[in-house]
């Protein structure tokens, strides 16, 4: 049953890796289509707006689903690491935010630009605010309060130094429009992109090196000693 356990968890880890490939390859997929929205100055959800809007719209429900399976799959990890999945709940319902929120973006897109806000598209600015608290705080808090002995201990010293990134990029995600909002207007797409990228690379190194070290882990674990 462990080893079952252990090549489960492995597969659905690789799956969140190839979820997050796939997520890099629609977003430039639904770039280079019309309208050819600046991915300098505008956000992500612009391009779920137009003809080939779709694209954008089934890759935020990608985005939604690879980050809940990774929920899923890390927490059955822990598990078989013998942690209590009481020490994640606050990190884990915080990314759950942004896993649940990435789904809701799918559902109320967000306005075409310069045009006034309509009630779906401030429904999409609320949750976007939320799932964006959500992915930030929530990589942090898992990384913080994995262990700091064994195998996972290496994976600590990755997690930490990428959720605090994470963290970086959200501040400035977050307060370049009020202390610069004209640098926003010219910058803010790419400010965006770049925090939602730290909070899949970190998702797709944790996956990685999960994925390829659970027999360590397993052995590891107090039932196994």
């Amino acid at each position: 049953m462990g080893n079952v356990e252990k090549s489960g968890s492995a597969r659905l880890f690789w799956e969140v890796i190839l979820g997050i490939v796939l997520y890099v390859v629609l977003d430039v997929v639904a770039q280079l289509l019309p309208p050819h929205y600046s991915p300098i100055s505008q956000a992500e959800s612009d391009l779920a707006v137009g003809k080939y809007g779709f694209i954008m719209t089934l890759n935020f429900l990608n985005r939604g689903v690879l980050s809940l399976l990774f929920i899923f799959a890390f927490l059955r990890t822990m598990d078989l690491a013998g942690i209590a999945r009481s020490q994640f709940r606050t990190g884990t319902y915080l990314l759950g935010a942004w896993a649940v929120g990435a789904i809701l973006l799918a559902i109320f897109p967000t306005d075409v630009p310069a045009t006034p806000v309509s009630w779906h598209g401030a429904i999409h600015l609320v949750v976007a605010i939320i799932a964006f608290i959500g992915g930030a705080f929530g990589t942090l808090a898992i990384s913080q309060k994995l262990p700091g002995k064994g195998t996972l201990e290496g994976l600590k010293r990755v997690a930490l130094p990428l959720s605090i990134i994470v963290i970086v990029l959200w501040v400035v995600e977050f307060g370049l429009p009020f202390a610069f909002p004209h640098l926003n207007g010219r910058i803010g797409g790419l400010t965006e992109r770049l925090f939602l990228g730290s909070v899949l690379l970190w998702i797709g190194v944790l996956s990685a090196y999960l994925a390829t070290h659970l027999g360590h882990i397993r052995a590891e674990a107090p039932s196994q000693k």
